[in-house]
C-alpha cells in the first residue's frame, strides 16, 4: 500500500528554521516527482516547492532563497529545509507525488498525498 508520511512540523520563531520530511512506503520515490503544498488558514492550497526525477526544482516566489527541497533516494524520503521562517509561512504542509517524474514538476496533478504536518511561526 502506498503511503506518504510527513513529519518535522511544529512551532518556530520568526527567522527560525524547520526541516520537513516526507517518507514514502510501498513504492520507490526514485522516478517520481514530489511536491510540497501548503494551506494557510482561510487561503487556498498552493504549491511551495517540487523536485522531479532529474532533480530539477521549483519554488514559489515567496519562498525562494529561504526554502530548499532535496531528495534522499536511499531513505525514500524528500526533505524541505525551511529557513528564515516568516509568520506568513504558517500553514499545514503536505507532500504529494506524481508518477510523471520526468516532467516539469510545478504543473502535475499529483496523485498520492500525505496527511500533512502543521507549521506555526510566531512573530
Amino acid at each position: 500500500q502506498v503511503h506518504l508520511v510527513e513529519s518535522g512540523g511544529g512551532l518556530a520563531q520568526s527567522g527560525g528554521s524547520l526541516r520537513l520530511s516526507c517518507a514514502a512506503s510501498g513504492f520507490s520515490l526514485d522516478y517520481y516527482a514530489i511536491a510540497w503544498f501548503r494551506q494557510a488558514p482561510g487561503k487556498e492550497r498552493e504549491i511551495v516547492s517540487c523536485i522531479n526525477s532529474a532533480d530539477a526544482t521549483y519554488y514559489v516566489d515567496s519562498v525562494k532563497g529561504r526554502f530548499a527541497i532535496s531528495r534522499a533516494n536511499a531513505e525514500n524520503t524528500v526533505y524541505l529545509q525551511m529557513d528564515s521562517l516568516k509568520p506568513e509561512d504558517l500553514a499545514v504542509y503536505c507532500c504529494a507525488t506524481d508518477e510523471r517524474g520526468g516532467s516539469a514538476c510545478d504543473w502535475l496533478p499529483y496523485e498520492t498525498w500525505g496527511q500533512g504536518t502543521r507549521v506555526t511561526v510566531s512573530s
